[in-house]
């Protein structure tokens, strides 16, 4: 691991080495920023909502051919729980992906990362269990973790007769979502339940400290706002006296041992108020001797899958997270 000097003259040599914005992630964040802008977080929590769920429609992409598309329900901690499996086609057990979606524990739904997981399933050659998980501010943590649980309970009793080969499990997901892939793989360590093979952090969010270099630097200038941040973090983990602020099941970076967790494929994107964090944190599971490999977007801003139909950098990026998918579903480590 580096040490605390060297990471961060390494982060200060790529704020200043950063390349402009790549034109079509430009285009996508300006167009984020007229139908959802920054100070949305102010208007009522259904209009937040609705607007997020429009914009997610309007980027929707038709989902590839030869894939099974099953809408299941399950018993969750909290009622019923909606799932979206996407199976390749096939007749052998697939690996299977939990997959959380982003959207500051507020947004999301199945419907906003429908595509964004059809793709991912049909070309890392994986199931993907997309979890429809409680939101916040009305379910705070640690609503999210227990679904969390639940999803893998399920897959474990149920994925069988899915095609999903549950010795083949990794847990992954974008924005919020990485938090909560992070929090599950850490929460199983602790239990000692060896299930993942593998842990996919998409741009994550895995620290509460809001005044890193990288938010400075994108605090207003980014597709993701230091504000709005702040307003996630305050849904999700509640008032300041909430212990949840302090539980590294709701904060991985609060993690004083990240001995024995499994491998992690972590992007971060150099126009993101979080890509700081990434680099944290892959360096606290780089020192405890776990494999982990950082992918670096230098031209990209958060909610970059999103864009890779528009954006060349953005496309890249997003097969790198294929990759990593097929490489750890279909054999237990990180794509060279």
């Amino acid at each position: 691991m580096p040490s605390a000097p060297a990471l961060a003259a390494r982060l200060a040599h790529l704020a200043e080495a950063r390349p402009p914005l790549d034109p079509g992630m430009a285009a996508f964040r300006a167009r984020l920023a007229a139908e959802t802008p920054h100070e949305a977080i102010h208007w009522p929590l259904d209009r937040q909502r609705s607007a997020w769920d429009a914009v997610c429609r309007s980027y929707h992409a038709p989902h590839p051919p030869g894939l099974a598309v099953t809408d299941l329900a399950i018993a969750g901690p909290g009622g019923p729980l909606k799932l979206r499996l996407y199976r390749p086609e096939g007749g052998a057990p697939k690996p299977g992906l939990l997959y959380f979606h982003g959207g500051g524990w507020v947004l999301g739904s199945l419907e906003t990362h429908d595509d964004m997981c059809a793709e991912i399933a049909a070309g890392a050659d994986v199931a993907v269990v997309a979890l429809d998980y409680r939101l916040a501010p009305e379910h705070p943590f640690p609503a999210q973790l227990e679904d969390s649980h639940a999803l893998l309970a399920w897959v474990l009793a149920e994925g069988a007769g899915h095609g999903i080969d549950t010795a083949r499990l990794v847990a992954g997901g974008d924005s919020a979502g990485g938090q909560m892939t992070a929090a599950l793989a850490g929460d199983l360590r602790d239990r000692g339940e060896d299930v993942l093979r593998g842990q996919i952090l998409i741009y994550p969010v895995l620290g509460a400290e809001t005044d890193t270099a990288s938010y400075r630097r994108n605090a207003t200038d980014s597709a993701l706002a230091r504000e709005e941040m702040v307003h996630y973090l305050d849904a999700f983990l509640g008032p300041p006296t909430s212990p949840a602020w302090r539980d590294k099941r709701a904060v991985p970076l609060l993690e004083n041992d990240f001995d024995g967790l499994p491998p992690a494929f972590i992007t971060a994107a150099a126009h993101d108020v979080l890509q700081d964090e990434a680099f944290f944190y892959a360096a606290r599971l780089e020192e405890a001797g776990v494999p982990v490999s950082l992918r670096h977007e230098p031209a990209l801003d958060h909610s970059y899958m999103r864009a890779r139909h528009h954006s060349t950098a953005a496309a890249a990026g997003f097969a790198a997270i294929v990759a990593a998918a097929r490489s750890l579903g279909h054999h237990g480590r990180l794509p060279a």
